[in-house]
């Protein structure tokens, strides 16, 4: 450091550290006010001074009896109610990425398991570099007739492995089958089994929560993986939306659900098999597709915005039985 740099170090730890006023700070050094303003904003331009505003995590009631209820980690991220769906989504990523790399810094060779998507992307995109060398493995196929969709999932696994220094396991195939019985010749494929057998490895699982309903409806329902008989026939068998593409009931039921025979996603069954499970959500439109998911048992920690959480623990109140 030269003389300006340590005086700039020195007036900033005084100001920012011992929270010593800029007048102070000036009377203790012998300098001018104005001088103290321009040695901290100068400390700040240079990257000597970060700030850093962190997402409050609020704690309630509604999250005290969802966690009760679920057996669950909720964490409600206040964002004001009129903001646009896109800030909504940022703040409620950038909470789920801090807690996501805090669990990474404890872990040896992590192995995370991604579930391509809007949300899972923005979760992606606000990670912050951290050599934790993680595999990064894939959880459900992208491959559509209309644009392939490869790509956009492998940009999002190539992102989170860039973030950690890791690797990808990439699973090349359909998000949906055209027949069952393709899936089931296909599961047979020894590169295949070794990309299930990857994904049975992973101790964290990332994912977002696909809606299906009135006025409602996610990445997967809309970026053509799904005609519009399939559509149909997934709201007559009240389907309300998916996990890893794996199709979900208000109950958290999904048996007997046909498109999910032909589904590549990781199966609600092998899905729980992962110690820690992060569902990330954001807007009050996901209430009953997040409520399918708890009912599943398929979450560990719930990341959501406060509005949502709201809307997620009034819905369950109102499903509950009398008396």
């Amino acid at each position: 450091m030269d003389d300006r740099e340590v005086l700039q170090y020195r007036v900033a730890t005084m100001h920012y550290r011992d929270g010593i006023t800029m007048e102070a700070v000036a009377r203790q050094l012998g300098m001018s006010r104005s001088t103290v303003s321009r040695l901290l904003k100068d400390a700040r331009a240079s990257g000597l001074v970060r700030v850093t505003v962190a997402e409050p995590v609020a704690r309630d009631e509604d999250v005290q009896d969802l966690e009760e209820r679920f057996g669950v980690r909720v964490l409600s991220v206040p964002v004001w109610p009129d903001v646009p769906d896109a800030t909504r989504l940022e703040a409620v990523a950038r909470t789920s990425a801090r807690l996501l790399e805090e669990w990474l810094r404890e872990a040896d060779r992590p192995r995370v398991g991604l579930a391509w998507g809007v949300t899972v992307g923005a979760v992606v995109a606000a990670l912050e570099p951290l050599n934790c060398q993680a595999q990064v493995i894939q959880l459900n196929g992208a491959v559509n007739p209309s644009t392939t969709g490869q790509p956009y999932a492998g940009a999002i696994l190539a992102s989170a492995a860039r973030a950690w220094r890791g690797t990808v396991v990439q699973f090349p195939v359909p998000a949906f089958f055209d027949h069952a019985t393709t899936k089931v010749a296909m599961w047979r494929e020894s590169t295949v089994r070794a990309v299930l057998e990857a994904q049975d490895t992973a101790d964290t699982a990332v994912f977002g929560v696909g809606s299906l309903g009135p006025g409602t409806r996610s990445h997967v329902y809309l970026g053509g993986y799904l005609g519009t008989t399939e559509l149909a026939t997934l709201l007559e068998a009240e389907v309300v939306g998916d996990v890893c593409t794996v199709m979900l009931r208000a109950d958290g039921t999904y048996d007997g659900i046909p498109l999910n025979d032909r589904t590549s996603g990781i199966t609600p069954d092998r899905l729980r098999t992962i110690p820690r499970r992060l569902c990330v959500a954001s807007g009050s439109e996901k209430a009953r597709a997040v409520v399918a998911a708890l009912r599943a048992g398929l979450v560990t920690v719930l990341v959501a915005d406060a509005a949502l959480v709201r809307s997620i623990a009034r819905l369950v109140a109102a499903q509950a039985p009398a008396g």
